[in-house]
């Protein structure tokens, strides 16, 4: 006699059958994620913030650190210097900027596409290729150091200077941006009214244009306040938060200081992070399906004066760059100026030799691969997903955190994590892993923003077809969503390759003698002395950094061919 077994299902198997496959995807992409952010961002940074509550023997001394910080009028001054520099340099930078941007949008001048790309140049060059070639410029045996008089290039005015030629970039692009969604339709009703032409501008431009202002503010003063390399190269006795960290860390060994230094260098940058969400949430679109693109009208005044303005800048830049070439090929500046590549025979001046450079290529290569499908399968996770809101959502608020995070913290936290024998990823640290982790943490937000934006502009009704039909959501991915992401994806990639080669903050505590990148062996090299070395290196990362564009784009232009003949009509 047969009987029916009374054994109940396994509990796995009843999970199984009550989630679908697609969500158990989604749940394992949410979970690794998730554990990886938590122990690359959340734990280095929880490590920091004990350590600052500890002596230099790790007894527990609560805020006697913080006391011992204020009560020094040298270290309290960095503060004052800090603050300082990020409100002169962000006011000037986006006035700068704000007039480039209005040149490229609002006129008819010649040679805009030539200006557009030198505007950008200076986001190809690490941070301490300005203060290098300012040092050639300026320094105390510089090219136009009668320019100066008494004054010295050491110190605020070769900071200031350094920084503006750094984040002007960053600043054009939202400027420009934010000027491009214009509407034809307010500026043809102020002509029509006889509006003047400072009107328009304090009424239509300017209102139109005022969360870019915002945003560029926010976004030149957290570069400028969390900045490293200028102020280490250029900035003399002049000390700021970020060199202050480095100085307590590598030159005194004072790890709770440094982790003081770094809460309090975390503060203006998770404030400016705080102002500038709060601005993208008050934004508004002013540029609809209704609207008519703005397109300028020649103005031979307005014109010429556009046209010599951004003339002006694009000199600036190219004197700045052409010098740090310039002085990379010069024998022995500035007694002996005939022309030599011995200044890129780097074993020459450092055991290292060009092992440095080519573990930049390294690090750029593996950010720029794990950090895109990362990134992207996150994001498509989050935005495309049909189960657990709850930890979207999370993932949502973690994936925002880096953003609010200095490169100088970041790397300390690493140190005080990953550097601790008691804990068992220890083995990790100096390794080359470790660095595309911290670089792919450290710039996780502008790529994870970037896929959103993508993601967004591709209609639910995909996901709800592919439901009900049964196709399972990862063939959608492929199939579909990929392909149609395709520019985004390739622009993630390329930014994060960029940065991993001119990062200088994020890795500077965590290299290895095996694992030194290019942009370190830079800041080494003129620290002992040898600026016609540290400016050829500079210059290979320059020159590196410009042949991933172009290979970028043209990889991007042969691609789109294929993939997005869709967006054409």
């Amino acid at each position: 006699m047969m009987t029916l077994s009374t054994r109940k299902p396994h509990l796995s198997q009843i999970l199984w059958q009550r989630v679908s496959r697609d969500n158990a995807i989604l749940a394992v992409t949410l979970l690794l994620v998730l554990s990886f952010m938590s122990v690359f961002i959340l734990m280095p940074l929880w490590a920091m913030f004990v350590k600052s509550l500890q002596s230099k023997q790790g007894e527990f001394v609560g805020l006697a650190n913080f006391a011992e910080y204020f009560s020094s009028s040298a270290l309290f001054g960095s503060v004052t210097n800090t603050f300082t520099l990020g409100v002169m340099i962000t006011v000037g930078v986006t006035l700068l900027a704000f007039g480039y941007a209005y040149a490229l949008s609002r006129s008819c001048m010649p040679m805009k596409g030539v200006f557009r790309i030198l505007g950008s140049a200076p986001i190809l060059a690490p941070s301490l290729l300005p203060a290098i070639s300012l040092i050639f410029l300026f320094g105390n045996q510089g090219l136009f150091k009668s320019w100066l008089g008494e004054q010295s290039i050491y110190g605020m005015l070769g900071i200031s200077l350094g920084l503006i030629f750094w984040t002007f970039p960053h600043a054009l692009m939202i400027m420009s941006t934010s000027l491009r969604t214009s509407d034809a339709r307010l500026y043809e009703a102020a002509r029509s009214l006889k509006t003047p032409g400072w009107k328009v501008f304090f009424t239509v431009t300017l209102p139109a244009a005022k969360y870019g202002l915002i945003s560029t503010l926010i976004i030149v003063f957290t570069l400028v306040v969390c900045d490293f390399g200028v102020a280490k190269v250029i900035g003399g006795s002049f000390n700021v938060l970020a060199t202050d960290i480095f100085k307590q860390v590598v030159g005194q060994q004072n790890f709770s200081m440094g982790a003081v230094t770094s809460l309090l260098l975390l503060l203006p940058a998770a404030l400016a992070f705080t102002v500038d969400r709060w601005v993208q949430r008050k934004q508004k679109s002013l540029f609809d399906t209704r609207s008519i693109a703005y397109q300028p009208k020649p103005n031979p005044v307005r014109d010429t004066l556009c046209f010599s303005y951004c003339l002006i800048i694009c000199s600036a830049i190219v004197l700045v760059l052409g010098m740090a070439i310039y002085g990379s090929l010069v024998t022995f500046w500035p007694w002996n100026t005939a022309l030599t590549f011995s200044h890129y025979q780097f074993s020459r001046v450092s055991t290292y030799g060009w092992a440095p450079y080519f573990n930049s290529l390294t690090l750029a290569f593996f950010t720029a691969f794990f950090g895109t499908v990362v990134i992207f399968v996150n994001a498509y996770a989050i935005e495309r997903g049909r189960a657990f809101p709850g930890l979207r959502q999370v993932m949502q608020m973690l994936s925002i955190v880096p953003m609010a995070v200095p490169g100088m913290v970041l790397g300390l936290g690493y140190i005080f994590y990953f550097n601790d024998g008691n804990n068992p990823l220890n083995t990790l640290y100096g390794t080359m892993f470790l660095l595309v982790a911290n670089t792919i943490v450290h710039y996780y937000t502008v790529g994870h923003i970037t896929a959103l934006t993508a993601l967004k502009q591709i209609p639910q009704e995909l996901e709800a077809t592919a439901a009900s039909i049964k196709l399972p959501q990862y063939r959608l991915l492929c199939k579909v969503t990929l392909p149609v992401c395709l520019p985004a994806i390739l622009d993630i990639a390329c930014y994060l390759f960029i940065n991993a080669l001119t990062t200088t903050s994020a890795v500077v505590f965590l290299y290895s003698t095996e694992t030194m990148p290019a942009s370190v062996s830079v800041l080494n090299m003129d620290d002992a002395g040898q600026t016609g070395s540290a400016a050829a290196m500079a210059v290979m990362i320059l020159f590196s950094a410009t042949l991933a564009k172009l290979i970028h784009l043209i990889i991007e232009h042969g691609l789109i061919v294929k993939t997005q003949a869709w967006r054409k009509r």
